[in-house]
């Protein structure tokens, strides 16, 4: 195995509060140990056209706080063609990297396995999402951030609704992973969680408003946005509309403001721990594995096994919905 003394970072896909944590850690634990580190700005773009360059402790001063990601990212169609990734390739070679952290989700795992196996590359990739939907660690990157800011909106939201006796439906974020809506819906005491691992069941949604308390000042229904440009909130919005008229109804689409912010306590000290173990990871050999953390312990899972799931809803969560709503 090739000493390693230059490992590659960059961020890609979405970016997520804590990234900016997780490439401080990486580099000043890369620099505690004598490697270098060479930033690529833009994800797999920059990987393709050689926007690299050399990081050092100052290029990481001030930014745990900071939301978003200092090296940018960027999603590229190129690198999905074999001549994309060569060139990639050729970039890394020219700049003498020798092995790469990537932070984001699973098209960058999915990428990065790819160019791993092409080129015989060391990797290491770090959860940086805000959806939660990776197996092999508790919480992603951005998760903890997204879902307090949505708590936020949602209860100011609330006050607008018990202001006017208004059934407001919420749209948060999250594709075709129902996990920001579901702990945000127990949290902000929602009467109603629809998501895509449910297939929106929006006749449940029907008995729940037929048959609950009449004399609720406030309703709240928590929609995850699901896959297609068409929202989710709007569409169940308008069914609702038409089978409950006497409803003041609104809807409201939350948006990218949950990406955003500075990062919470434990976004920055979870893209810390693994930023610290994706950097040993590396120097003790692991290549094509996720770090992620479960059960509060530092865990490895291959970068194919670390895929959405978007079917592993707990039932008794919204259970919990259910009975909490009464």
């Amino acid at each position: 195995m090739a000493q390693i003394k230059n490992i590659g970072l960059f961020t890609s896909g979405g970016d997520a509060p804590g990234m900016n944590a997780a490439i401080r850690a990486v580099v000043r634990t890369a620099l505690f140990h004598d490697l270098k580190v060479t930033g690529i700005r833009r994800g797999f773009e920059g990987m393709i056209s050689g926007d690299f360059y050399e990081m050092n402790r100052k290029s990481v001063s001030n930014i745990i706080q900071r939301g978003g990601t200092i090296l940018k990212t960027a999603r590229s169609a190129q690198f999905r063609r074999p001549e994309g990734r060569q060139a990639a390739y050729e970039q890394i070679k020219k700049f003498n990297v020798d092995a790469l952290i990537a932070i984001g989700g699973d098209g960058t795992f999915r990428g990065v396995k790819t160019l791993g196996d092409e080129f015989n590359i060391p990797i290491i990739g770090l959860p940086g999402t805000i959806d939660n939907d990776l197996k092999g660690t508790d919480f992603t990157i951005g998760y903890d951030t997204a879902i307090n800011t949505v708590i936020n909106a949602v209860d100011k939201i609330r006050d607008t609704a018990e202001s006017h006796d208004r059934l407001f439906i919420i749209e948060v974020m999250g594709r075709d992973s129902g996990m920001i809506a579901l702990r945000t819906g127990i949290a902000a005491g929602a009467e109603g969680i629809l998501i895509p691992e449910s297939k929106f069941n929006v006749e449940r949604l029907f008995d729940r408003l037929e048959n609950g308390r009449k004399d609720k000042t406030s309703r709240i229904v928590i929609v995850g946005e699901g896959e297609g440009e068409e929202s989710k909130a709007f569409e169940i919005g308008a069914q609702v509309k038409e089978k409950f008229p006497h409803l003041d109804t609104r809807v409201s689409i939350l948006g990218h403001i949950q990406r955003g912010g500075k990062p919470t306590c434990m976004d920055r000290v979870l893209a810390s721990r693994v930023g610290v173990a994706a950097v040993e990871a590396l120097l003790a050999g692991y290549r094509g594995e996720m770090v992620g953390l479960l059960n509060d312990e530092i865990a490895f899972t291959p970068f194919e096994h670390a895929a959405k799931h978007n079917t592993d809803i707990d039932p008794n969560m919204l259970r919990l919905v259910e009975m909490l709503s009464l």
